[in-house]
């Protein structure tokens, strides 16, 4: 059996165990050590650190610090490892605890996080999914089951100082251009609910000023949500300081390409199975700047979709030029209208996009002035038939009044 390296306590807050943190920096202490070749477990937190609960009320999703995101299990130290080298990480197995059969899909009110779809969703909103094997279900959005494709949303190594550095001036600089802008521009460091593992005193207050928020994907790999790195793949990731830095978390039951809503896949706490190699000057040998990974033998098979297209012209009518962001946003909303009509509210469809393993694609941006970009809906996860014909949709989701809840205005 491998050994379980790094623990937590699903009862206890995040901030009590000093083998996690929620901000990227060099100086954040090892809390484990591992050789090449060897294979070990990993508990995590969900991403919000249990602030989501299992239950019909959204004002948890409305009230979440995003501040505190995201909690990573880790660094854990990889003997050898040095600048300039691949840490080949395989995903062995990943699973949701025995207790916490569970996931949760919400959407962030357009003044806290917001989301991909931020202007036509602006308010809080969640729906919950019951786990039973390999299978998930909601009582929020009924007529849908589908397999999950378990993976870790965030995993990466930590930056030295200078990429650190890069970091933050890169993205101070362009939360500046809109400095007003809500959602911001950019997450950018805030030491209010830092928590930087087993540093203290004045050296924690210290780089909890400067550690880079867990928000977005970077060089080192982070928040990528990449719904393939499940169990069987393998991930080749950029090593910038001596050991690696290795953490993990943000794990997820099944997800969407593109995790449209924000907190946008099945969220959940469990635990993964990694094993760790190697490649000595991997960086050089093999030109890599950010990380590759090799996919898993083991996926959803669903072989009938319907596929969704948008192009680069925006909800006003507006001309975009090769605009993949406006493309893909506009295959969604089309996917969403298109749901609507078997009897699903707008936000059900949201969280459909959002959890099920639909994929996304750039068709096209070389056919000027317009990307195409699609989204691909597998039908075989609904309990009624979803394509067009001649009669229309004739028969639709049963009880598809079990709206998601949605959180009250605040006063």
């Amino acid at each position: 059996m491998a050994e379980t390296i790094i623990k937590i306590n699903l009862d206890e807050s995040p901030y009590t165990n000093d083998n996690i943190h929620n901000r990227w920096h060099p100086d954040i202490p090892m809390v484990a050590k591992v050789k090449p070749g060897d294979d070990f477990i990993v508990e995590c937190y969900d991403w919000t650190g249990g602030q989501i609960k299992n239950n019909d009320s959204a004002e948890d999703v409305r009230d979440v610090d995003l501040g505190q995101v995201h909690f990573l299990s880790g660094p854990i130290e990889v003997e050898g490892a040095q600048p300039g080298d691949l840490l080949q990480v395989e995903i062995l197995d990943i699973g949701a605890f025995e207790e916490s059969q569970w996931g949760f899909n919400g959407f962030f009110s357009k003044n806290n996080g917001g989301g991909f779809l931020t202007e036509h969703f602006p308010d809080a909103q969640k729906s919950i999914w019951d786990f039973n094997g390999m299978f998930t279900k909601s009582r929020h959005v009924p007529g849908v089951e589908f397999a999950g494709c378990l993976h870790p949303g965030l995993i990466g190594c930590l930056p030295d100082k200078a990429m650190l550095d890069t970091w933050n001036e890169r993205e101070k600089g362009l939360f500046d251009t809109e400095p007003d802008r809500v959602p911001a521009l950019a997450a950018l460091p805030e030491a209010r609910v830092a928590h930087m593992g087993k540093m203290q005193g004045a050296e924690r207050d210290a780089a909890a000023a400067e550690g880079a928020r867990t928000v977005p994907p970077r060089e080192h790999g982070g928040n990528c949500d990449i719904k393939d790195l499940t169990r069987g793949s393998t991930v080749y990731f950029p090593v910038y300081q001596d050991g690696a830095g290795l953490s993990v978390g943000d794990l997820h039951f099944s997800q969407g390409d593109g995790e449209i809503t924000f907190c946008g896949a099945i969220e959940m706490a469990g635990w993964i199975h990694m094993r760790v190699n190697l490649i000595k000057d991997g960086m050089v040998q093999y030109g890599v700047k950010n990380p590759i990974f090799k996919p898993s033998p083991m996926v959803p098979k669903y072989d009938d979709y319907l596929i969704f297209e948008g192009i680069s012209v925006d909800e006003g009518g507006t001309q975009h030029y090769l605009d993949v962001h406006v493309a893909y946003r506009q295959a969604c909303l089309n996917a969403i209208n298109y749901m609507t009509k078997f009897g699903y509210t707008e936000a059900q469809a949201y969280s459909i996009l959002g959890c099920a393993p639909v994929q996304g694609h750039i068709s096209g941006v070389v056919d000027i002035p317009n990307a195409c970009a699609t989204l691909w809906l597998p039908t075989d996860i609904f309990d009624f038939d979803m394509h067009p014909g001649a009669d229309g949709p004739t028969k639709g989701v049963d009880g598809a009044a079990n709206d998601i809840p949605k959180a009250p205005d605040l006063d």
